[in-house]
């Protein structure tokens, strides 16, 4: 079970947040706390929430992680499987006060990768959908530039599309956060 975000600067920043923000952008490294926080984030900014699950399940350590992360969410939200069709789910759950919590694009973008499809294309299309959706966005998505150089030819292709990614991510979202520690630091705010 991961630990409940009851630091007092997790709190004051979700609070502050939460009634303002249009599109936000969660980024941390593994186990940083970053989806702990978009849910936080989620919750308090009320309504309808339903939550764009990428992840596949490859293996059983795979599975198991994505009931714990179920489990943890707990009751309140509509989860919808995307692992690669990411613009027509959001465009499907896509409602006006709703909002709609993507975790995480790390693993979208691995799928896309995998697939052999235009991971350029394909995070463009993500960007430009942006702007014609009405709920309210948050999007996980992990910082993989903090690490050593990958010794693999896809794997610096990867850490590099990945970088792009959250670039233009950050860009066309309001709010940026950037946890660590399970600590909330705000980057960019409405």
């Amino acid at each position: 079970m991961r630990p409940k975000s009851d630091h007092p600067l997790t709190q004051e920043t979700v609070c502050s947040l939460a009634p303002r923000f249009g599109r936000a952008l969660v980024l941390g490294g593994a186990r940083s706390g970053k989806s702990r926080a978009a849910e936080d984030l989620a919750r308090a900014a009320g309504g309808p929430r339903v939550y764009v699950a990428t992840a596949q399940a490859w293996d059983a350590e795979m599975a198991d992680r994505i009931a714990r992360h179920r489990a943890d969410r707990g009751a309140g939200w509509e989860t919808v499987e995307a692992p690669r069709a990411l613009i027509p789910a959001l465009r499907a759950a896509d409602c006006a006060g709703a909002v709609i919590l993507v975790d995480c694009l790390t693993l979208w973008l691995t799928n896309v990768m995998l697939a052999e499809e235009d991971v350029e294309a394909a995070g463009a299309g993500l960007v430009a959908a942006l702007p014609t959706l009405a709920a309210r966005l948050i999007f996980v998505s992990n910082e993989v530039g903090m690490g050593i150089v990958p010794d693999t030819p896809l794997g610096r292709r990867f850490r590099d599309a990945q970088g792009r990614l959250n670039q233009r991510m950050a860009a066309a979202c309001d709010t940026v956060l950037f946890v660590a520690a399970g600590l909330p630091l705000t980057l960019k705010r409405p």
